[in-house]
């Protein structure tokens, strides 16, 4: 197997409020409309998924239920400078997001914060002073 993730999919309650949340909110490239029943977003190395999540876990299969809370997942958006931190946080707030962990410097030597989307999945924003981009603003770290 090639070391890869190609897509993650993120199961959300409202469709149309996330596409919303991610298209007009944060600026995620999409071709989806609101209506499409399924939105998929172009970033730097991966596709980020949109599906409703009674119809993500009915396609993984019956033994899956559906359950509210932290379920042990963050994604994470680095970013290039550590002020930066704070503005992508406030684009969150502003786009319907909730501040969970403010801007701050972090003991492992980096800058980061989180927000949860309108459906809860936590975000990880985070500058790394040691880390760079390649040429496709992919992360190296």
């Amino acid at each position: 197997m090639e070391p890869r993730i190609s897509i993650i999919t993120l199961g959300v309650a409202d469709l149309p409020r996330s596409i919303r949340f991610y298209r007009d909110g944060l600026g995620f490239k999409t071709k989806a409309k609101d209506t499409d029943g399924i939105a998929h977003f172009t970033t730097t190395g991966v596709v980020l998924g949109l599906y409703p999540l009674d119809k993500l876990a009915e396609d993984i299969g019956p033994q899956v239920k559906p359950r509210p809370g932290f379920s042990g997942l963050t994604l994470a958006h680095n970013v290039r400078r550590k002020e930066e931190v704070a503005q992508v946080l406030a684009l969150a707030e502003q786009a319907g997001g909730r501040i969970v962990k403010p801007a701050q410097d972090v003991f492992w030597g980096g800058h980061s914060g989180y927000f949860a989307d309108p459906d809860g999945h936590y975000w990880e924003v985070a500058w790394v002073p040691q880390g760079t981009f390649d040429e496709h603003g992919n992360v190296v770290l």
